[in-house]
């Protein structure tokens, strides 16, 4: 069953039930107050008769002259009902007791028959019965009889648990059907109400369980347009990001598997030439073309280190013997090194350390080779001849940074490549040559290890006309 019957199915069912039990609740609530109702008019209606027996009792000061009378106590009964000032329901007059009040029913071929119902029964002041039927555990409704403020006995009025005859009777069946009349107009506003809640609901996630059969099929290309304000919007928007996501993962793997094959490719295939050549005669077996063949193989091994190395830093497999050092010295003491690294590529260095102290929690070793890959990266790539250092502490929300700015004056990098730099095996070719075989994952390293630091590492364009790469670090607390 589609989601969007079963949550039809489900308000449409827990209407119909809430609103039965009110149509039943109401209907036992009418019920209940007709009663009390007639209970109560029938309290008040019997107060000319409450007046007529104290005054019987006046007489004689005791209840002599009804004490078994119950033929009189009857008529006295059936005379206050009969002359109540208000205009009396049929339900009373049915109710109002016969000349033989108090009497059993005749008997049938000769069999006494016991009176099923209880009567109107008179109770003098010690709980005896004076005159009227009493049925021992009928409920009645006790009312005192005085005598100059003294209790003289209790007229005893039944109860009536539920109305069976009358114009009350009638107005219950009319209540009722009303009722039930109302729910069926308050059920089909349930159906004209739900049935389009349910498909306001069910309708996005219609359209997420689409979207999510078409990315178990590798169809990442997804946009889900659900203008809502609630959870079901904010799923949708989660979704976009989920399938932008996985389409743009799924470009950079298609990138990696086309970069790798060709940096793989080019190396074999110059060796492989070589190699053929020399075996063909073509080149002579001479030192000078065997050392060609070996530079080509290793440019194959530092293609596999670098891949090995990331993979290790992929899947935790760098590590790090980290402690606190002082950023500014450190810098300070390897400025000789990397001097003398880029002077024979015809680059040269300066330092701007603007901080004398900034401690940080590194590996001295994994600094190291950051920067030297960043060296290598001008060297290579950027066709600069000079480089730039600079070093600041910063306060950035709430917390110190150490930044160290790397940059060049080199032939730069479009703005539009330089979020894809530390990617794997990531080039600008109209912009960085090969002619040194680099394989473009200096960068990613650079950024595994920056990672590793809790760091962050960008690029932007530098002052000095070329690439600019920021590294920022958190400063040891």
């Amino acid at each position: 069953m589609k989601i969007h019957n079963k949550l039809f199915l489900v308000f449409f069912s827990f209407s119909l039930l809430l609103v039965t039990a009110l149509v039943l609740l109401i209907q036992w609530s009418i019920g209940k107050g007709i009663v009390e109702y007639v209970n109560s008019k029938q309290m008040e209606s019997l107060q000319p008769l409450v007046v007529q027996l104290q005054q019987e009792y006046k007489k004689d000061g005791t209840w002599q002259g009804l004490q078994g009378q119950h033929k009189r106590f009857g008529d006295l009964l059936f005379f206050n009902l009969s002359h109540n000032d208000d205009e009396p329901s049929p339900t009373e007059l049915t109710r109002r007791p016969p000349p033989e009040f108090g009497r059993p029913p005749p008997p049938r071929d000769g069999v006494p028959r016991p009176m099923q119902r209880p009567g109107f029964a008179l109770f003098d002041q010690d709980n005896n019965l004076v005159a009227g039927h009493y049925i021992e555990g009928s409920e009645y409704s006790k009312t005192l009889l005085e005598v100059d403020n003294k209790n003289i006995g209790w007229l005893m009025i039944p109860q009536h648990k539920k109305i069976t005859d009358g114009y009350e009777l009638d107005f219950i069946k009319q209540q009722q059907s009303y009722l039930w009349i109302i729910a069926l107009v308050a059920m089909g506003l349930v159906v004209l109400i739900t049935f389009p809640l349910a498909r306001h609901i069910a309708e996005p996630i219609k359209k997420i369980i689409f979207g999510m059969h078409q990315l178990t099929q590798g169809n990442y290309l997804q946009h889900i347009d659900v203008n809502r304000k609630d959870e079901l919007g904010e799923l949708s928007r989660d979704f976009n990001e989920l399938a932008l996501t996985l389409h743009e993962n799924e470009d950079a793997r298609k990138r990696w598997l086309a970069n790798i094959s060709h940096e793989l490719r080019t190396p074999v295939a110059i060796l492989r030439g070589e190699l053929e050549a020399m075996l063909d005669g073509v080149r002579p077996l001479e030192k000078s073309n065997i050392d060609s063949a070996n530079d080509e193989v290793k440019h194959l091994q530092h293609l596999i280190d670098d891949l090995h190395q990331l993979t290790s830093a992929d899947i935790g497999g760098m590590h790090y013997r980290k402690k606190n050092i002082n950023l500014s010295d450190w810098l300070a003491s390897e400025v000789n090194k990397f001097s003398s690294y880029l002077s024979v590529a015809g680059t040269s260095l300066t330092v701007d350390i603007k901080a004398p102290v900034a401690i940080i929690f590194a590996d001295s070793i994994r600094l190291c080779q950051l920067f030297e890959n960043l060296m290598n990266n001008c060297i290579k790539y950027a066709e600069a001849n000079v480089m730039k250092i600079s070093l600041v502490v910063e306060q950035q929300a709430m917390n110190p940074i150490v930044r160290v700015t790397v940059e060049d004056n080199g032939v730069g990098v479009p703005e539009q490549h330089l979020s894809h730099l530390f990617e794997y095996l990531y080039r600008v070719e109209d912009s960085r040559n090969r002619k040194t075989g680099g394989a473009g994952l200096g960068l990613s390293i650079c950024a595994h290890i920056v990672t590793a630091h809790q760091g962050h590492i960008y690029a932007q364009a530098s002052e000095l006309g070329g690439l600019a790469i920021i590294i920022e670090l958190p400063l040891s607390q």
